[in-house]
């Protein structure tokens, strides 16, 4: 599975901010005392941990939705009718389903691999390849 530029890019970030960090607190230990060392490492965890604190809460309120799977569809309302995959050969799609239709049992479950999620009801689902309508 392949990572996203951003969280490469936080990985990136945190080991050029934590090597230097880190050899600054050794050289603290071993040039001056313990206890300058002990001091100084404890105000860096301090700072570390709000830092912390700060990226949680931002991940917690953020406005980001799931990523569905690859060849999924997901609706915040009614699918009339989806379909996935290759060289499927279908007829004419069944009507659509009225609004009032009850909400499916995924609830908003985020769909995988050529998965049909909705909030409101799915009229016809279609997945896989080579599907053909009798």
């Amino acid at each position: 599975m392949a990572m996203p530029g951003t969280a490469r890019a936080w990985i990136v970030v945190t080991a050029v901010v934590a090597g230097p960090a880190s050899a600054a607190l050794v050289l603290v230990a071993v040039l001056a005392d313990l206890d300058t060392a002990g001091q100084a490492a404890s105000v860096a965890g301090a700072v570390v941990g709000l830092l912390a604190l700060v990226v949680s809460v931002i991940a917690l309120f953020r406005n980001g939705s799931p990523t569905a799977g690859a060849r999924s569809v997901q609706s915040g309302g009614v699918i009339g009718r989806a379909v996935t995959g290759d060289r499927n050969r279908l007829g004419p799609a069944t009507p659509p389903v009225p609004p009032s239709a009850p909400a499916s049992p995924s609830g908003n479950a985020v769909p995988s691999e050529r998965g049909v999620s909705a909030s409101g009801g799915i009229g016809q689902a279609v997945t896989g390849d080579e599907n053909e309508d009798a």
